[in-house]
């Protein structure tokens, strides 16, 4: 059978020095000068290739690396001492990450790879240091840092207030913008390959709640899924219904 959604292109196996970096050529990201982006270069300790399923920050071990993804789908988690897991939040390309332990007493969460992803690796131990030196690109990490801590707000609305339905079209409609700011749309699709078991644990829905608001979704026409694809048919009543309607997505600091 055909399907109507597009191969997926291969991504790069890995990154680039900081000056030949392929996500520094796209909009999404703000720019930065000659003098930031040796200091960034400076600052990188190294590259790290992570497969799918696998962790890119363990749970219960204090990691010594801040990372930078450079490619592919991740997400932050807490489990809890019976085995149920909290997501916390989803990574793509250009999202900073563990910088939230550097301000905690003990580790706070871990990160897992959904697909294969490539990550740029910087030393924790050298963060003051970047501030200090270079207080602009340590305000980017802040930025970064509010940025993530809004999600996570938005987040905490949606397990609150929203219904079934409305938190599987927030996030729908969330993943869809976020992957479709930085390029990875391919003729209105793009690459979707989250469990029903990932969404239960991000909207804090049973496995057998979530399958059933995913379908009556699907049955409205709002959305498509397809071989770890995803199409969003009617953006303007998935948006309604999520109550998600976010400004026009501005360019982000790239770490």
């Amino acid at each position: 059978m055909t399907r109507d959604y597009p191969a997926l292109s291969h991504p790069p196996t890995g990154p680039n020095p900081c000056d030949r970096c392929l996500l520094r050529c796209n909009p999404a990201f703000l720019p930065v000068t000659t003098e930031e982006l040796h200091i960034i270069e400076a600052f990188r300790t190294g590259t790290r290739a992570v497969e799918a399923g696998r962790p890119v920050i363990e749970e219960d071990r204090p990691s010594p690396q801040l990372y930078t993804i450079y490619s592919g789908w991740a997400f932050r988690y807490k489990t809890l001492s019976d085995g149920r897991r909290q997501i916390l939040s989803f990574l793509l390309a250009g999202d900073f990450v563990g910088l939230q332990d550097e301000f905690a007493e003990s580790h706070t969460h871990g990160v897992e790879a959904v697909t294969d992803v490539t990550l740029c690796s910087f030393a924790r131990d050298r963060l003051w240091e970047l501030f200090h030196g270079q207080p602009k690109l340590g305000y980017h990490i802040t930025w970064l840092a509010a940025r993530e801590e809004k999600m996570v707000d938005d987040n905490l609305v949606t397990a609150g207030r929203r219904n079934a339905a409305e938190r599987v079209a927030m996030l729908l409609m969330h993943l869809y913008r976020r992957a479709e700011r930085i390029g990875m749309a391919r003729e209105g699709w793009v690459q979707f390959p989250f469990t029903q078991q990932h969404i239960a644990d991000a909207l804090g829905l049973s496995l057998v709640h979530t399958n059933k608001t995913l379908r009556r979704l699907q049955q409205l026409r709002l959305y498509k899924l397809d071989g770890g694809w995803l199409r969003i048919l009617d953006p303007h009543a998935l948006q309604t219904l999520g109550d998600y309607f976010e400004r026009p997505l501005l360019p982000t600091p790239l770490i």
